[in-house]
């Protein structure tokens, strides 16, 4: 494959290539937080709390990003940085398969070992996704950004489904041995996927945007705490870390709890209650579809800017969560299933015109260090926002003792933080960036606002 030089903006093929290797992270992903958590609850009977807390340890090392972002600037190439968090993450899935099937015989080995996997898994996801963030940042067209987060997103998505489905059926019967081979089969087929879908797409490093590539450590470190002052002394900078915090707190908050609501509230069956998730992620992709379309044009007509479509898709994520409230109130007579759907079309939106708003304010300079620090800002939240969820939900049934009222009064909490996100949203300015500019035009951008470091600092 022939190098695309890293002057030029990259093509629907070119975004693809990148989408190919989300759907790998997300492949491995799902598949050690998904299935080996099924498999630690139900097969060897651990408490859940167990597979919950090495998922949140594997959201905690994702604290890295901003680290790693950095990283990525000062070499001025995002490759190396992709394949070698990848190699990381599907080393990470081996070992915490591994680490699974040993527990059977060896309890305490298996979950020291499961530990050590998991914050093998959290790096590899900083690494690789914050490096393939950068790199759309940089070299994708600005009216391209939300339709090229689209195609990325559903990749990615697309390959939690077919991982979660073709490991299901191969998983059954389940043994120890199935789950390995399934569990190496899917890590080696990722990372090779990704080195065949990167070969080739940045081309050769244009500079470095802070700091020379062979500057010693102790100059690196310090550039690093250097780069990171300067990026959240910026106001929109500092009001986007704050945004998706908020918004993704919001929006992981509700997922734990919307099942048991459904079940305990509205009488739904499991099988029923399992299907509002459907409708929910089916939401969702029609959201980041109407969403592609935001910052373009059609026969001269504007189709909502990023900002637009950030704001209006918090709002009525908040209203959707409302309709949530209300349904605690109401009952069973509340049109639960249509309320769910809508939601989802409002997460998507908000989410797609979010990351296109990203895409564009990392353009401003030191991209990697950006992109890593609202990338942790979201792993934290995350991390917080289940827990944060079922503990309100806990906490609220406590001490209201209506079901209902308790679900509803953490549904109204949620739609308040919408909001908040909102008007944080409202704040934010990502007009005026270039994100087609080479890294030693960034540097420049970074002199023209007295930020530049100097060579080596």
């Amino acid at each position: 494959m022939t190098s695309l030089g890293q002057g030029r903006h990259f093509g629907w093929f070119q975004i693809a290539r990148l989408g190919l290797v989300q759907a790998a992270l997300g492949a491995i992903v799902v598949l050690t937080t998904s299935t080996l958590n099924r498999i630690m609850v139900v097969e060897l009977a651990l408490p859940a709390l167990v597979p919950g807390l090495l998922v949140t340890l594997h959201y905690a090392m994702q604290m890295a990003r901003p680290r790693v972002g950095h990283g990525s600037d000062v070499g001025g190439r995002r490759t190396p940085w992709i394949v070698g968090g990848m190699a990381l993450l599907a080393a990470g899935g081996c070992l915490a398969a591994t680490a699974t099937a040993w527990m059977a015989t060896q309890r305490i080995a298996g979950l020291l070992l499961a530990a050590l996997a998991f914050a093998m898994i959290g790096l590899g996801v900083a690494s690789s996704g914050t490096a393939l963030l950068v790199m759309l940042a940089k070299r994708v067209h600005p009216e391209r950004r939300a339709g090229a987060a689209t195609v990325v997103w559903m990749m990615m998505i697309l390959g939690f489904a077919v991982t979660a489905g073709t490991a299901g059926h191969l998983l059954d019967p389940y043994s120890p041995q199935r789950l390995l081979v399934v569990t190496f089969g899917v890590c080696i087929a990722a990372w090779v996927l990704t080195l065949l879908a990167v070969a080739g797409l940045e081309g050769p490093a244009a500079g470095a945007t802070g700091a020379d590539s062979a500057a010693p450590e102790a100059e690196v470190r310090t550039d690093f705490r250097l780069a990171l002052r300067q990026v959240w002394s910026e106001p929109d900078a500092r009001r986007f870390t704050v945004f998706i915090f908020v918004s993704m707190l919001a929006f992981s908050a509700q997922d734990l709890i919307l099942e048991p609501f459904a079940g305990g509230v509205l009488g739904f069956t499991p099988g029923q209650s399992t299907s509002l998730s459907g409708m929910q992620h089916g939401g969702v992709f029609v959201g980041m579809l109407l969403a592609a379309v935001a910052g373009r044009r059609w026969r001269g007509v504007s189709l909502g800017s990023l900002r637009g479509w950030t704001v209006g898709g918090c709002m009525a994520s908040a209203m959707a969560l409302i309709g949530l409230a209300a349904a605690g109130l109401v009952g069973p007579a509340w049109p639960l299933k249509a309320n769910v759907a809508l939601m989802g079309v409002a997460n998507g939106a908000f989410s797609i015109a979010a990351i296109g708003s990203m895409m564009r304010l990392a353009g401003s300079g030191r991209e990697g260090t950006r992109m890593g620090l609202w990338g942790a800002s979201q792993a934290i939240a995350f991390a917080l926002g289940g827990l944060a969820g079922t503990a309100a939900a806990d906490l609220a049934r406590a001490l209201i003792g209506t079901p209902g009222l308790a679900y509803a009064t953490v549904f109204v909490v949620e739609a308040l933080l919408f909001v908040v996100s909102a008007r944080l949203a409202t704040r934010i300015d990502a007009t005026q960036v270039d994100v087609g500019r080479t890294d030693a035009d960034s540097n420049n951008g970074l002199r023209s606002t007295g930020l530049a470091a100097a060579p080596g600092q």
